[in-house]
Protein backbone atom coordinates (compact mmCIF):
# COMPACT_ATOMS: atom_id res chain seq x y z
CA UNK A 1 0.00 0.00 0.00
CA UNK A 2 1.67 3.38 -0.72
CA UNK A 3 2.03 5.98 2.31
CA UNK A 4 0.44 9.16 2.22
CA UNK A 5 2.79 12.23 2.93
CA UNK A 6 1.25 11.85 6.39
CA UNK A 7 2.00 8.34 6.92
CA UNK A 8 5.26 9.01 5.66
CA UNK A 9 6.02 12.09 8.22
CA UNK A 10 5.27 10.21 11.01
CA UNK A 11 7.65 7.78 10.43
CA UNK A 12 10.51 10.24 10.11
CA UNK A 13 9.08 11.41 13.33
CA UNK A 14 8.86 7.92 14.84
CA UNK A 15 12.64 7.26 13.62
CA UNK A 16 13.71 10.46 15.14
CA UNK A 17 12.06 10.05 18.65
CA UNK A 18 13.76 6.63 18.88
CA UNK A 19 17.34 7.16 17.81
CA UNK A 20 17.96 10.48 18.29
CA UNK A 21 18.72 11.27 14.43
CA UNK A 22 16.92 14.18 12.72
CA UNK A 23 15.94 12.97 9.17
CA UNK A 24 16.55 15.77 6.68
CA UNK A 25 16.12 16.42 3.55
CA UNK A 26 19.05 16.59 0.57
CA UNK A 27 19.95 19.97 -0.17
CA UNK A 28 18.61 21.66 -3.19
CA UNK A 29 20.25 21.64 -6.42
CA UNK A 30 21.21 24.84 -8.54
CA UNK A 31 18.41 25.80 -10.45
CA UNK A 32 19.20 25.24 -14.52
CA UNK A 33 19.07 28.60 -16.16
CA UNK A 34 17.79 30.52 -13.42
CA UNK A 35 19.80 33.81 -14.76
CA UNK A 36 22.41 33.29 -11.73
CA UNK A 37 26.08 33.18 -12.69
CA UNK A 38 26.78 30.31 -10.55
CA UNK A 39 29.80 28.11 -10.61
CA UNK A 40 30.50 25.43 -13.44
CA UNK A 41 27.91 27.93 -15.92
CA UNK A 42 29.16 29.75 -19.31
CA UNK A 43 26.90 33.51 -18.81
CA UNK A 44 25.82 36.17 -20.86
CA UNK A 45 24.69 39.52 -19.90
CA UNK A 46 23.03 41.97 -21.75
CA UNK A 47 25.21 44.84 -20.76
CA UNK A 48 28.81 45.48 -21.00
CA UNK A 49 30.82 45.27 -17.77
CA UNK A 50 28.73 42.70 -16.64
CA UNK A 51 25.55 44.78 -16.18
CA UNK A 52 21.91 43.79 -16.79
CA UNK A 53 20.12 40.63 -16.75
CA UNK A 54 21.96 37.36 -16.88
CA UNK A 55 21.50 34.21 -18.94
CA UNK A 56 23.40 31.56 -17.66
CA UNK A 57 24.44 27.65 -19.49
CA UNK A 58 25.68 24.59 -18.46
CA UNK A 59 26.51 23.39 -21.91
CA UNK A 60 27.16 23.91 -25.36
CA UNK A 61 24.33 25.54 -27.49
CA UNK A 62 24.30 25.76 -31.20
CA UNK A 63 21.92 28.11 -32.34
CA UNK A 64 19.84 30.29 -29.77
CA UNK A 65 16.64 31.35 -31.30
CA UNK A 66 15.36 34.48 -31.92
CA UNK A 67 11.73 34.61 -30.87
CA UNK A 68 9.72 33.87 -28.18
CA UNK A 69 8.67 31.37 -26.20
CA UNK A 70 11.09 28.89 -27.96
CA UNK A 71 14.49 30.90 -27.93
CA UNK A 72 17.72 31.58 -25.11
CA UNK A 73 16.28 34.42 -23.27
CA UNK A 74 17.51 36.34 -20.15
CA UNK A 75 16.28 34.85 -16.74
CA UNK A 76 18.32 37.52 -14.27
CA UNK A 77 16.57 40.60 -13.07
CA UNK A 78 17.46 44.09 -14.70
CA UNK A 79 17.89 45.04 -18.30
CA UNK A 80 17.20 42.77 -21.09
CA UNK A 81 14.80 40.25 -18.95
CA UNK A 82 13.08 38.42 -21.28
CA UNK A 83 14.53 39.23 -24.32
CA UNK A 84 16.23 36.64 -26.66
CA UNK A 85 19.91 36.38 -26.30
CA UNK A 86 20.89 35.74 -29.79
CA UNK A 87 22.64 38.66 -31.15
CA UNK A 88 22.16 40.68 -28.09
CA UNK A 89 24.79 40.31 -25.76
CA UNK A 90 27.79 42.61 -24.35
CA UNK A 91 29.74 40.72 -21.58
CA UNK A 92 30.60 37.41 -20.47
CA UNK A 93 31.50 35.33 -17.54
CA UNK A 94 33.14 32.13 -17.88
CA UNK A 95 33.14 29.84 -14.69
CA UNK A 96 33.24 26.48 -16.42
CA UNK A 97 36.68 26.00 -16.07
CA UNK A 98 37.38 25.10 -19.53
CA UNK A 99 37.55 27.24 -22.64
CA UNK A 100 34.32 28.67 -24.15
CA UNK A 101 34.31 29.82 -27.85
CA UNK A 102 31.41 32.25 -29.13
CA UNK A 103 30.61 32.29 -32.61
CA UNK A 104 29.49 35.14 -34.73
CA UNK A 105 27.44 32.59 -36.45
CA UNK A 106 25.28 29.54 -35.71
CA UNK A 107 26.00 25.96 -36.01
CA UNK A 108 29.51 26.72 -34.11
CA UNK A 109 30.75 28.25 -37.06
CA UNK A 110 33.36 30.96 -36.68
CA UNK A 111 34.10 31.63 -40.34
CA UNK A 112 33.32 34.90 -39.97
CA UNK A 113 34.64 36.03 -36.21
CA UNK A 114 34.71 34.34 -32.86
CA UNK A 115 36.26 35.15 -29.71
CA UNK A 116 37.65 32.67 -26.97
CA UNK A 117 37.55 33.44 -23.15
CA UNK A 118 39.27 31.21 -21.03
CA UNK A 119 38.05 29.33 -17.72
CA UNK A 120 37.43 32.10 -15.21
CA UNK A 121 37.42 35.22 -17.82
CA UNK A 122 34.97 37.99 -16.76
CA UNK A 123 35.37 40.11 -20.23
CA UNK A 124 33.17 42.18 -22.82
CA UNK A 125 32.54 41.25 -26.17
CA UNK A 126 34.78 42.63 -28.46
CA UNK A 127 33.67 45.03 -30.85
CA UNK A 128 33.04 42.28 -33.93
CA UNK A 129 31.45 40.10 -31.04
CA UNK A 130 28.81 42.49 -29.36
CA UNK A 131 25.41 42.07 -30.24
CA UNK A 132 26.71 39.16 -32.86
CA UNK A 133 26.48 36.12 -30.43
CA UNK A 134 24.94 33.19 -32.41
CA UNK A 135 26.72 29.85 -30.74
CA UNK A 136 28.82 28.72 -28.14
CA UNK A 137 30.55 25.74 -27.45
CA UNK A 138 32.32 24.93 -24.13
CA UNK A 139 35.57 22.76 -23.77
CA UNK A 140 37.16 24.03 -27.10
CA UNK A 141 41.26 23.01 -27.23
CA UNK A 142 43.88 24.95 -28.76
CA UNK A 143 43.49 27.57 -31.35
CA UNK A 144 42.88 28.57 -34.62
CA UNK A 145 45.33 25.80 -36.29
CA UNK A 146 43.80 24.01 -39.03
CA UNK A 147 40.42 26.19 -39.60
CA UNK A 148 42.72 28.51 -41.65
CA UNK A 149 41.09 29.13 -45.13
CA UNK A 150 43.13 29.81 -48.19
CA UNK A 151 43.69 33.43 -48.27
CA UNK A 152 41.82 33.99 -51.61
CA UNK A 153 38.67 34.55 -53.28
CA UNK A 154 36.42 30.86 -53.79
CA UNK A 155 36.78 29.59 -57.41
CA UNK A 156 40.69 30.49 -57.89
CA UNK A 157 43.75 27.73 -58.42
CA UNK A 158 46.66 29.14 -56.89
CA UNK A 159 50.34 27.29 -55.96
CA UNK A 160 51.98 27.52 -52.49
CA UNK A 161 55.50 26.67 -53.17
CA UNK A 162 57.89 25.84 -50.22
CA UNK A 163 61.48 25.32 -50.25
CA UNK A 164 64.55 24.90 -47.29
CA UNK A 165 66.02 28.28 -48.46
CA UNK A 166 63.15 30.72 -47.81
CA UNK A 167 63.32 32.87 -44.78
CA UNK A 168 61.41 32.05 -42.40
CA UNK A 169 61.72 27.89 -43.51
CA UNK A 170 57.75 27.26 -43.21
CA UNK A 171 56.31 30.40 -45.28
CA UNK A 172 54.69 29.79 -48.78
CA UNK A 173 54.57 31.64 -52.19
CA UNK A 174 51.61 31.91 -53.39
CA UNK A 175 51.62 32.17 -57.36
CA UNK A 176 48.36 32.49 -59.89
CA UNK A 177 49.10 32.00 -63.08
CA UNK A 178 49.92 33.27 -65.64
CA UNK A 179 49.80 37.02 -63.65
CA UNK A 180 49.33 37.12 -60.33
CA UNK A 181 49.31 41.59 -59.55
CA UNK A 182 46.35 42.71 -58.12
CA UNK A 183 44.54 39.75 -57.17
CA UNK A 184 42.42 39.95 -53.86
CA UNK A 185 44.28 38.72 -50.90
CA UNK A 186 41.28 37.91 -48.01
CA UNK A 187 41.72 36.98 -44.17
CA UNK A 188 42.64 33.31 -43.32
CA UNK A 189 40.99 33.40 -39.68
CA UNK A 190 38.66 35.91 -38.04
CA UNK A 191 41.46 38.20 -35.95
CA UNK A 192 42.62 41.86 -35.09
CA UNK A 193 45.01 43.57 -37.22
CA UNK A 194 48.00 44.21 -35.17
CA UNK A 195 50.45 45.34 -37.90
CA UNK A 196 50.21 47.17 -41.46
CA UNK A 197 53.57 48.21 -42.86
CA UNK A 198 55.73 48.89 -45.60
CA UNK A 199 59.71 48.16 -45.33
CA UNK A 200 60.30 49.81 -49.01
CA UNK A 201 62.65 48.04 -51.30
CA UNK A 202 63.77 44.98 -49.03
CA UNK A 203 62.37 42.12 -46.48
CA UNK A 204 58.29 42.48 -46.54
CA UNK A 205 57.41 45.47 -48.50
CA UNK A 206 53.87 45.87 -47.97
CA UNK A 207 52.75 43.68 -45.31
CA UNK A 208 49.51 43.31 -43.10
CA UNK A 209 49.65 40.81 -39.57
CA UNK A 210 46.80 39.71 -37.87
CA UNK A 211 46.36 37.85 -34.29
CA UNK A 212 43.48 35.12 -34.26
CA UNK A 213 44.30 34.90 -30.27
CA UNK A 214 45.96 31.91 -28.37
CA UNK A 215 49.55 32.92 -29.56
CA UNK A 216 48.21 32.57 -33.22
CA UNK A 217 49.54 34.76 -36.08
CA UNK A 218 48.89 35.18 -40.12
CA UNK A 219 51.13 37.37 -42.32
CA UNK A 220 50.81 38.44 -45.96
CA UNK A 221 53.56 40.45 -47.81
CA UNK A 222 54.61 41.63 -50.81
CA UNK A 223 51.32 43.13 -51.34
CA UNK A 224 50.68 45.94 -53.88
CA UNK A 225 48.49 47.86 -51.10
CA UNK A 226 46.68 47.16 -47.98
CA UNK A 227 43.04 47.65 -47.16
CA UNK A 228 42.78 47.40 -43.15
CA UNK A 229 44.24 49.17 -40.65
CA UNK A 230 45.72 48.41 -37.07
CA UNK A 231 42.95 47.10 -34.32
CA UNK A 232 40.81 46.50 -37.38
CA UNK A 233 38.34 43.29 -36.19
CA UNK A 234 38.52 41.28 -39.67
CA UNK A 235 36.51 37.99 -40.65
CA UNK A 236 37.65 35.24 -43.36
CA UNK A 237 35.65 37.59 -45.65
CA UNK A 238 37.36 40.93 -44.83
CA UNK A 239 39.73 42.12 -48.04
CA UNK A 240 42.86 42.86 -46.60
CA UNK A 241 45.16 43.71 -49.58
CA UNK A 242 46.09 43.06 -53.00
CA UNK A 243 49.29 40.64 -54.45
CA UNK A 244 51.69 42.82 -55.25
CA UNK A 245 55.82 42.22 -55.81
CA UNK A 246 57.15 44.94 -53.18
CA UNK A 247 60.05 44.84 -50.73
CA UNK A 248 62.35 42.06 -51.60
CA UNK A 249 59.99 40.45 -54.44
CA UNK A 250 61.55 39.12 -57.71
CA UNK A 251 58.02 39.22 -59.21
CA UNK A 252 54.35 39.09 -57.70
CA UNK A 253 53.24 36.84 -55.85
CA UNK A 254 52.06 36.02 -51.97
CA UNK A 255 54.04 35.27 -49.24
CA UNK A 256 52.01 34.11 -46.46
CA UNK A 257 52.91 32.89 -42.78
CA UNK A 258 51.50 30.84 -39.99
CA UNK A 259 53.03 31.40 -36.81
CA UNK A 260 52.21 30.60 -33.21
CA UNK A 261 53.53 31.93 -30.05
CA UNK A 262 56.08 34.26 -31.93
CA UNK A 263 57.24 30.97 -34.17
CA UNK A 264 56.98 30.05 -37.78
CA UNK A 265 55.13 27.19 -38.12
CA UNK A 266 54.50 24.51 -40.73
CA UNK A 267 51.23 26.04 -43.25
CA UNK A 268 47.95 23.83 -42.41
CA UNK A 269 44.43 24.83 -44.00
CA UNK A 270 41.10 23.66 -42.73
CA UNK A 271 40.95 21.93 -46.79
CA UNK A 272 44.85 20.57 -46.42
CA UNK A 273 48.43 21.03 -45.56
CA UNK A 274 51.42 22.59 -47.67
CA UNK A 275 53.92 20.80 -49.02
CA UNK A 276 57.39 20.46 -47.26
CA UNK A 277 59.08 20.79 -49.96
CA UNK A 278 57.44 21.10 -52.78
CA UNK A 279 54.43 23.13 -54.60
CA UNK A 280 50.98 21.97 -54.22
CA UNK A 281 47.86 24.21 -55.67
CA UNK A 282 45.20 24.90 -53.14
CA UNK A 283 41.68 26.24 -53.38
CA UNK A 284 39.41 27.88 -50.80
CA UNK A 285 36.11 26.02 -50.85
CA UNK A 286 34.10 27.64 -47.75
CA UNK A 287 33.97 31.34 -46.33
CA UNK A 288 33.80 32.33 -49.45
CA UNK A 289 33.88 36.30 -49.75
Amino acid sequence: MRRTKRTALAAAALLAATTGVIATSAPAQAAARDGVCQSGEFCYYYNSNHEGSVSDFTGSIADYGTTQPSCYDYKGPGAGKGLCIKNDAASVWNRTGKKVRVYYNTGYDGSRAYQDFAAGAKKNLNATMKNNNASHKIGVSGGTGSQFLVPFPCNETWAGQTRSNHSPVNSVDFNHYPDDYGYKVYASAAGTVSRVGNTGSTSYGRYVYIDHGNGWQTRYAHLSSQNVSVGQQVGVRTLIGRVGSTGGSSGPHLHYEQRLNGNDVKVTFKSGNAVYFGTKNFARTTGCP
